[in-house]
């Protein structure tokens, strides 16, 4: 661990055949390996996500990649516990269900060594769907399942109104000591689907004047099976968006809490637009499942 500049963050759970397709991706990064660690972080799994990670581990001794273990229950506490077993003096999150490109890791540490004023980055997040994803399917139903971002090919700072995503984000350690972890009342929790833990994270920057930029080269792609393309999971999904963005916006006051009401307001303008536009060029699921989403965040922020 000595000497290491980066520290890559995977909370894990339940997930030991992704998580090791996750790493698959880590032995081909150009970033060399003196310079970055890994800490995996067990969140008391109960599959054979231990078991896995150490036939992985033994297997490939070249990867410094560790695991350790969090009692408390959330991708928050998973987090912040990765964060304190590390050393790096750059931390970057990702997730157990995903694959980076091999630059992933050069981009973030080139970065934060030319640009000493940036405090946190996020890059670019595409969809791995697993089998062919299913009609209904349209760019902001896709959002919400695989977490898509991309802001086009250039770096820059986050624009207003966008922020980076919890499975692809860095900052330097600094941050944590100057603004603190992640909100453990946020962010997914076995398999309670909630969310919002990055959202707030960047809040905090943000409101400190910090800067953020935009990666675009450092992608990952969010590996996306069937699974999660249900109508069932889509609707427990959604739910749980509206819960998170409650329980975020009414911690910080009701003050914020109105202004995402207008702002919910305005999004269903839009989607009335959009569903009207998808029912006229004959493609009618798409809009409908973009009213679904838009109906089940609204019962989850109205506390349903």
């Amino acid at each position: 661990m000595q000497g290491k500049k980066l520290s890559l963050i995977i909370a894990t759970y339940n997930r030991g055949g992704k998580l090791c397709a996750t790493l698959d991706s880590l032995l081909v990064q150009t970033l060399p390996q003196e310079l970055w660690e890994a800490v995996v972080v067990n969140n008391n799994s109960t599959d054979d996500t231990a078991e896995r990670f150490a036939a992985y581990a033994a297997a490939h001794p070249e990867l410094d990649v560790r695991m350790v273990e969090e009692p408390v229950q959330g991708v928050s506490a998973a987090r912040n516990r990765g964060i304190a077993e590390s050393r790096g003096e750059y931390i970057v999150v990702i997730d157990d269900d995903e694959t980076v490109v091999p630059v992933f890791l050069e981009r973030y540490y080139d970065l934060f060594e030319s640009e000493p004023g940036t405090a946190a980055a996020g890059g670019r997040i595409l969809p791995g769907f697993e089998g062919v994803p299913p009609r209904w399917m349209s760019p902001y139903t896709e959002r919400a399942i695989a977490g898509t971002l991309d802001l086009g090919g250039r770096v820059r700072e986050f624009p207003e109104g966008k922020f980076f995503g919890g499975g692809n984000h860095g900052y330097r350690r600094s941050v944590v000591a100057r603004y603190g972890g992640y909100d453990t009342a946020l962010g997914r929790t076995g398999t309670v689907l909630l969310a919002g833990e990055e959202k707030e994270f960047y809040g905090r920057l943000r409101a400190g004047g910090e800067r953020i930029v935009y990666l675009p080269d450092a992608v990952i792609y969010h590996l996306v099976d069937a699974g999660r393309l249900t109508r069932g999971y889509f609707v427990r999904l959604c739910r749980n968006i509206g819960r998170s963005e409650r329980r975020r916006t009414l911690a910080a006051s009701r003050g914020a809490f109105a202004v995402r009401l207008v702002a919910e307001a305005v999004k269903w303008a839009g989607a009335a637009v959009l569903a009207a536009g998808y029912l006229l060029r004959g493609a009618p699921a798409r809009g409908g499942y973009l009213l679904l989403m838009r109906w089940q965040i609204t019962a989850g922020l109205l506390g349903a």
